[in-house]
């Protein structure tokens, strides 16, 4: 069964896995009930068996065929039991959703964003969403029931994508969603780094392991370390790139207000910087997914809008970038 395999090689310093799984049974669930072990493997199977039935599209092809801005929940759901902002952040899944976006994106690090993903997509809908989280604890063995956990929030039959969240205890949970994917369970699978760190990891990952259907990491018109390795090694092997932290955390955005986009934006249908550096992440040729994240019905129609009109070529690429630079 999954989570027996051999102990991951990654240490975590300082919290130990038994407090993890202490943490992660404090998640507010608003009534579920934390799945014991007999339930996790009880429903593991049961959602194999749903999956298997419609399993026609490939794990990568599926993501290829996804719209290329999705939605992050880092920070901007970790709201906890405020009802308001609950319902606030649902308005923002229901025009995500409007404008076209399928990729929601979360962990069970970003506190109770899992918990009021399940509130949001209660009332917007289960039936466009492409569900995708990670599995994040140094405990091999509890993988299963941390997935197990995150889907009893989010209310989903299976997770369309589950990833390896910052490479932690990579070698142990790999090995579980491989054979959650071969039995169904899960749709694609992948892995996560943030902040620009671990890249040199992260490539001989790429090049030893070829189940991987994504991979996740940090990419702006700032931080382009991935251009020089990364990007082209995924490209050439297929793989589905998604972008977070696209706008550092709004830092780059904060440090553009008040500018004026410079004149040559109008020829790429740009309206604001959000979609300026949208746009210039999407163009890139290992044609990449963006997971913004807002608490704003209007920037998350603003940021969506970066999915439609002309794209940057390369040399308009370039231009963007040494205009921002600039500034």
């Amino acid at each position: 069964m999954y989570g027996t395999r051999r102990a991951p090689t990654t240490r975590f310093d300082p919290v130990c896995a038994e407090n993890d799984m202490q943490r992660m049974k404090s998640i507010p669930m608003d009534g579920k009930t934390f799945p014991s072990r007999r339930a996790v493997i009880g429903g593991v199977a049961a959602v194999a068996g749903v999956a298997r039935a419609g399993a026609a599209l490939g794990a990568s092809d599926a993501l290829r065929t996804l719209p290329r801005i999705g939605m992050g929940t880092w920070i901007t759901f970790d709201v906890g039991r405020d009802a308001a902002a609950r319902d606030a952040r649902a308005d923002v899944l229901r025009a995500f959703f409007e404008e076209g976006g399928r990729m929601v994106d979360s962990s069970p690090m970003y506190g109770s964003a899992e918990d009021v993903m399940g509130h949001c997509l209660d009332r917007a809908g289960r039936d466009r969403v492409f569900a995708a989280s990670k599995v994040w604890i140094p405990s091999v063995g509890f993988g299963p029931e941390q997935i197990a956990a995150s889907r009893a929030l989010w209310g989903v039959e299976r997770f369309d994508l589950m990833q390896v969240h910052n490479l932690l205890s990579y070698e142990g949970h790999i090995e579980t969603l491989r054979a959650m994917k071969a039995d169904g369970a899960v749709g694609a699978i992948g892995v996560t780094t943030s902040h620009g760190r671990r890249h040199e990891r992260l490539a001989r990952i790429i090049e030893a392991d070829d189940t991987l259907d994504s991979v996740q990491l940090t990419y702006n018109i700032l931080d382009r370390e991935a251009e020089a390795r990364l990007l082209p090694m995924l490209a050439e092997r297929g793989r589905t790139v998604i972008v977070n932290r696209p706008f550092r955390r709004g830092a780059i955005i904060e440090n553009l207000r008040g500018r004026p986009l410079p004149g040559f934006a109008a020829e790429i249908g740009v309206e604001t910087w959000s979609q300026y550096l949208l746009k210039w992440i999407l163009s890139h040729p290992a044609a990449p997914i963006a997971i913004p994240a807002t608490s704003s019905v209007p920037h998350m129609r603003e940021n969506m809008a970066a999915m439609r009109g002309p794209m940057p070529d390369a040399a308009m690429r370039a231009r963007m970038a040494d205009h921002v630079r600039a500034l």
